[in-house]
């Protein structure tokens, strides 16, 4: 634990401390610190609502200036049992049987003790800058069979400057809040009567959406690729096979009874193209083959980690299976990382990069495993990427690379991975004819170039606050009159610049120019086109863009020229 995680464990045993007084007869459950602060389960009859957060935090204060010493003590574990069943700490009754030691530790600053590890800073003093921050459901030991705790989120830093830019940052997350923007844009929208988790793209949304998926069509059949079409549902022993039903079946939804038998709404693509690749004998002169599929997937997520277009239950990705050969198998990896940075760029993410190894959890040989991993990893060294070893985050069936985007927040996020795969090959026995007239498995690699589209979509609009390039904006011009006199002129424009293909609309109400600006600027319209007297005079446009104030007065064909050139090299302006 660093210093900045003690710190951090340590105030969330003094907010411990605090509720425990407040709120009498109140049982804890856990306190970790965690990436950005840290937390504290409660089991109590209170509600806490934000409302409580300054008293709470009122008596952490007071306890912080009180400078009591963390202090620590060794117990038998079947004394500290006795000890805590004796106060009514049943889950800390829990967490000691579980542990299974000989000997536990206790923790106590002022007149509050808890079994903890540790390690803590050295005094309560030492905190000098903490927040709370907001309160959620969460069940005992993650399991929907247990009770529903409360969780109450908190920060803590070294210095108030550090909190107070941790805050700013928080508040500048909020206003970029995909749900929020994707509500105030029209974009798209969950459904309470068709379910959680699923997504419902409003036109605005699915026009950005169809722009991000033909540029995605036209570049994978430039590199050689080919598309492909699957069914929604198969054969459940399709999934025995792959070994999902052994490996993911949690996040697989029940069976489908057609027909006296077994279907399976699909999690995953790859089996859907292996019976495509088995539909006849394959020479080793046809390979690599490329196959690509904009595959919408069904997953099971629990309502609790649903979270707009981030995570859902039904969701499309931007899948591809290459079969090759192993002596194929670096070439085709580096072509898809480059591929993958290509499509980062042109949405100006920037990105980090990430080898992971194999989880505990698997299958396939040894020899498999380190043959694919060398693979990715090779691939990453002769292209002088640079990359972290992220151990034991590889899939069930291989080690993958994957591909964080970094927004403009500096946020990561999961975006392209790259997976290399021989134990499908093996399980279903996908072979090509070699040069020497017998059978080889094929090597399967599995890779994404940007992700999921929900999620990709999610992150794009926190990414851009909503403001997307010309490119991806679903409305890229609108045109304003200033008054009845050049409505027919204004007209004019616009349907030239729609037949130039380009999205545009019109503002012909009664509204004051300013009113009319300031809802196109909220709407996030890259470009206004300003019509007054003068302008008609001249038959020329005043251009305003959204986030700059000059404005441009040129001909109606100058802008046109402008535009395209940006819609065409896909600007991020």
């Amino acid at each position: 634990m660093n210093d900045l995680e003690k710190l951090r464990h340590s105030t969330a045993h003094v907010m411990a401390q605090a509720v425990t007084e407040l709120y009498p007869n109140t049982k804890l459950a856990i306190g970790p610190p965690i990436k950005d602060g840290f937390y504290y389960d409660f089991d109590t009859e209170h509600i806490f609502t934000p409302d409580d957060f300054a008293k709470i935090e009122e008596r952490m204060q007071q306890i912080i200036d009180g400078d009591f010493s963390f202090n620590i003590r060794y117990m038998k574990s079947d004394e500290a049992r006795r000890y805590f069943e004796s106060i009514g700490e049943k889950y800390k009754v829990e967490i000691i049987d579980d542990l299974g030691e000989d000997q536990v530790s206790l923790y106590k600053q002022d007149t509050f003790e808890d079994l903890c590890k540790g390690p803590h800073v050295h005094s309560t003093g030492k905190i000098k800058a903490f927040k709370l921050l907001q309160i959620a459901g969460a069940y005992w030991r993650g399991s929907e069979k247990n009770k529903m705790l409360q969780r109450i989120y908190g920060t803590a830093f070294p210095s108030k400057k550090e909190l107070r830019e941790y805050l700013d940052f928080l508040e500048e997350v909020k206003k970029r809040d995909h749900r929020k923007i994707g509500k105030e844009l029209d974009l798209f929208s969950v459904q309470e009567g068709a379910g959680p988790g699923l997504i419902f793209w409003h036109p605005k949304g699915a026009c950005i959406r169809n722009l991000i998926e033909s540029f995605w069509r036209e570049e994978h059949l430039k590199k050689g690729y080919e598309l492909l079409y699957i069914p929604h549902i198969m054969k459940s022993d399709l999934w025995r096979t792959s070994g999902h039903l052994d490996f993911y079946s949690e996040n697989m939804y029940s069976p489908i009874d057609v027909d006296e038998q077994e279907y399976i709404l699909k999690p995953m693509n790859c089996p859907g193209h292996i019976l495509i690749y088995k539909s006849r004998i394959r020479s080793y002169r046809e390979l690599p083959l490329r196959w690509a599929e904009l595959g919408t997937v069904y997953r099971y997520e629990r309502s609790g980690v649903l979270h707009g277009t981030l995570r859902v239950r039904g969701f499309t990705q931007d899948d591809a299976h290459i079969f090759c050969t192993p002596d194929q198998l670096k070439d085709e990896i580096a072509g898809v990382v480059k591929f993958a940075a290509f499509m980062m760029s042109t949405f100006n993410f920037k990105y980090n990069v990430y080898l992971s190894t194999r989880p505990e959890k698997s299958v396939g040989s040894d020899d498999n495993w380190e043959t694919a991993t060398a693979a990715l990893k090779n691939a990453l060294e002769s292209l002088q990427i640079p990359y972290q070893v992220d151990p034991g985050e590889g899939v069930f069936y291989g080690p993958k690379i994957d591909i964080k985007m970094v927004d403009a927040l500096g946020r990561e996020w999961q975006g392209p991975t790259i997976q290399v795969d021989f134990n499908l090959p093996e399980r279903f026995d996908i072979t090509y004819v070699g040069s020497d007239g017998k059978d080889h498995h094929a090597v399967m690699v599995h890779r994404t170039v940007l992700g999921s589209m929900e999620r990709f979509m999610g992150v794009l609009t926190e990414h851009y606050a909503g403001a997307f390039p010309v490119w991806l904006s679903p409305v890229q011009v609108r045109v304003i009159n200033l008054s009845d006199n050049e409505l027919n002129f204004s007209q004019e424009i616009y349907d030239t610049l729609k037949k130039n293909g380009i999205r545009s609309d019109v503002d012909f109400s009664d509204e004051k120019l300013g009113q009319k600006i300031r809802k196109a600027q909220l709407e996030q319209i890259p470009y206004m086109l300003v019509i007054g007297a003068k302008e008609h005079e001249q038959r020329k446009v005043c251009v305003r863009h959204r986030r700059k104030k000059d404005l441009l007065t040129i001909t109606l064909e100058e802008f046109i020229e402008k535009i395209l050139f940006e819609i065409t090299n896909k600007e991020c302006n």
